[in-house]
């Protein structure tokens, strides 16, 4: 029921009033620690990077010996006794606030070369923009900018990079607080855990910071602002997880710094990446380092040591599966992806993992069902994870409306529908119904694209991406066109997606609005696909009644204090 705007301010004012006469309780001390279950610690070791999934599943010695691997790497990140054991200090360990990005990237087995972590993919200019999107109601905003400013500084001050604050337009760095699913399949939970997550530049380099902390600046309590910000910005420029004591780049939440400066190993870990400002230049004669001896933690710059078969760039597929696993197909193989290349063991044959013989047509994941598809001719076959559902393959007549042999298809995150792509045309399907009336319509619809698409699919992060002949595009979803970005789009497949090493500086970096060369920039959407491809979109009237309540709540609190301070005046 929606109360009056007038009857609101009453009971909001009669509230304040019954608070000020009533004492406020003091909440009880309590000795009970956080705990997670061994079974929330299986699952703690696979999101963040140290257990591959499916380990807690698989029986015998080596899936034993993995896990207490695994359990080891944890304990040295952690610094706690290495046990290999699922034990009650290493559970506890498990319920610190830290950051959401995984600890290990890539290769689980390789000895690690340096202490800092350099996840892989670095920005190409020094000079980069950001934008904060979605501010918390913890602070005043220019204490939520001062801060992100400052943290921004931390890593300015010893390399050539600056950062400069935009308004409008697409930064290259986009700063926002969300709480729960918002939008990017890395969800918050809330108070406690998870503080923030960023993508490393290859992905983006936006930071998202969980609106269900308690944010505060120069204070103890609460969660200090800057110091998190400092720590994903880190990874917004490429650094990993670093295991030394005392690190910025370390997992776990530090809490407020007094008087902060970088320590030497996340200094050298963005000097490495980035080269050094000129007040930083070293001596000829730099420190010499002592050799590592973690033999167990990964080696996040080893891109060189990719299978060349892999570099090729060109994929027939690509998609996601429900635990969160990303797959590339090309040809008669396919490779899982970690967040910087193939992980290990991979390619792999696909007719010997998913049942079908290569290659492939298409894959798509619908992310409601968890149900992955493998498209080829005229038949798909429907998968829960790697694992084929009971009664496939089937007919792709199952797809009413939908061509045979599709060169592409994926889910579109902006309105919830299905794309399926063949030639220079495309179909939009809903789930249940069939192709959409209007449809098939012209590829240029998407602004900036190829007029040719081999592979397309939505990542965990939450955006399109569309791959064609050893190059791939990223669609910007709200400009409805090829986002903007350095280096632009298209990109090289196998160095961004695949890990394989730079040969040389792609022709291609160099185009106009990230558009692959040849593409016409004034192509328009056909008459009407506008409101096509917005279809499904909730409307404005949500928000902007949400915005009134937001404004009227505001203005009743003021209300409500001043009442308050004015009765107590006058005792």
């Amino acid at each position: 029921m929606e109360l009056p705007g007038r009857l609101y301010c009453v009971l909001l004012g009669l509230i304040a009033l019954v608070s000020r006469a009533m004492p406020t309780p003091v909440p009880p001390l309590s000795t009970v620690k956080p705990t997670v279950s061994p079974q929330q610690g299986l699952k703690y070791l696979q999101k963040f990077g140290y257990l591959s999934t499916g380990t807690s599943q698989a029986g015998g010695l080596q899936a034993q010996g993995n896990l207490n691997k695994a359990i080891r790497q944890f304990q040295r990140f952690a610094h706690i006794n290495i046990t290999g054991e699922l034990d009650e200090a290493t559970l506890e360990m498990m319920t610190k606030e830290r950051c959401g990005v995984p600890d290990i990237v890539g290769t689980a087995n390789s000895a690690r070369k340096r202490r800092y972590a350099i996840q892989g993919s670095r920005w190409r200019k020094h000079d980069l923009t950001y934008r904060i999107s979605a501010y918390t109601q913890d602070l005043p905003a220019f204490e939520v900018e001062s801060a992100v400013e400052k943290a921004f500084q931390v890593w300015a001050k010893h390399t050539p990079l600056t950062f400069t604050r935009i308004y409008w337009g697409r930064p290259d760095l986009d700063v926002k607080f969300s709480v729960g699913e918002h939008g990017d399949g890395n969800p918050f939970d809330g108070a406690g855990g998870e503080l923030a997550h960023a993508f490393f530049p290859q992905y983006g380099g936006d930071a998202h910071f969980d609106d269900g902390e308690t944010w505060t600046v120069r204070t103890p309590g609460g969660t200090d602002l800057f110091i998190v910000a400092a720590h994903e910005f880190g990874h917004s420029l490429g650094l990993g997880h670093s295991d030394v004591r005392g690190s910025l780049m370390a997992p776990f939440y530090q809490g407020y710094t007094p008087a902060f400066t970088l320590p030497p190993d996340d200094v050298e870990g963005i000097q490495n990446l980035y080269g050094v400002a000129d007040i930083d230049r070293p001596s000829p004669h730099p420190r010499p380092r002592p050799p590592s001896n973690d033999v167990d933690v990964p080696d996040y710059d080893a891109r060189g040591t990719v299978d060349p078969t892999t570099c090729s760039g060109h994929l027939d597929a690509i998609t996601r599966t429900k635990n969160g696993s990303t797959y590339a197909f090309a040809g008669e193989f396919f490779w899982r992806l970690n967040d910087i290349g193939p992980d290990p063991g991979y390619p792999m044959r696909i007719h010997d993992i998913w049942g079908v013989v290569g290659p492939i047509d298409a894959a798509l994941f619908w992310p409601s069902t968890g149900k992955t598809y493998l498209i080829k001719g005229e038949r798909y076959w429907r998968f829960t994870n790697a694992v084929l559902d009971e009664g496939y393959p089937a007919s792709m007549e199952r797809f009413r409306g939908v061509p045979t042999n599709v060169d592409a298809a994926f889910e579109w995150g902006r309105n919830g529908k299905t794309y399926f792509i063949k030639g220079n045309q495309y179909w939009r399907y809903s789930k249940g119904w069939g192709v959409d009336d209007g449809y098939p319509q012209p590829l240029s619809v998407w602004t900036g694209l190829p007029d040719r698409i081999d592979a397309a699919f939505q990542w965990k992060n939450g955006k399109t991406y569309f791959f064609q002949g050893g190059r791939y595009w990223r669609f910007d979803d709200d400009n409805l066109r090829v986002a903007e970005s350095d280096p632009q789009y298209p990109r090289s497949t196998a160095e961004w997606w695949l890990g394989c090493p730079i040969q040389h500086e792609p022709d291609w970096v160099g185009s106009q609005d990230g558009q692959a060369p040849g593409t016409d920039s004034t192509d328009q959407p056909a008459d009407g696909a506008e409101d096509q491809r917005v279809n499904g979109l909730t409307g404005g009237s949500g928000a902007s009644r949400a915005s009134w309540r937001a404004g009227l709540t505001s203005l009743c609190v003021l209300l409500s204090l001043w009442l308050s301070r004015t009765i107590q005046n006058t005792h």
